[in-house]
């Protein structure tokens, strides 16, 4: 339940942020690019709660991976949103960029 609770709560936060129709905030490209930071920040996040709870770095990232590409099948039923392969990649990028980060946080002893 320790480990599992915060991936389980994480996933339903970007299911959430996922549900809402029309996320542009009108800066144009600027847009497009806060978006996909976006995706990929909650996504490292997604990784790191992924590797925490399952102590395998490539377990963890196909999991990651399979919930992004759901993820983005669940956008396509959302009003004004559309799945993309390119956000699965950039969600790819996150989930390893978290994965890393977690590793390496722990090798240091940083981690409780």
């Amino acid at each position: 339940m320790r480990l599992w609770l915060p991936v389980v709560v994480w996933a339903l936060v970007i299911f959430a942020l996922s549900s809402i129709p029309h996320l542009g905030t009108g800066l144009g490209v600027w847009d497009t690019i806060l978006r996909k930071l976006a995706h990929t920040a909650e996504y490292a996040v997604l990784g790191a709660l992924l590797v925490r709870a399952v102590h395998r770095p490539r377990v963890a990232f196909v999991l990651g991976v399979l919930y992004a590409a759901s993820d983005e099948l669940h956008q396509t039923f959302v009003p004004g949103r559309h799945g993309s392969p390119v956000d699965v990649a950039i969600d790819s990028v996150g989930i390893a960029v978290g994965i890393v980060v977690w590793q390496r946080a722990a090798r240091a002893g940083q981690l409780v």
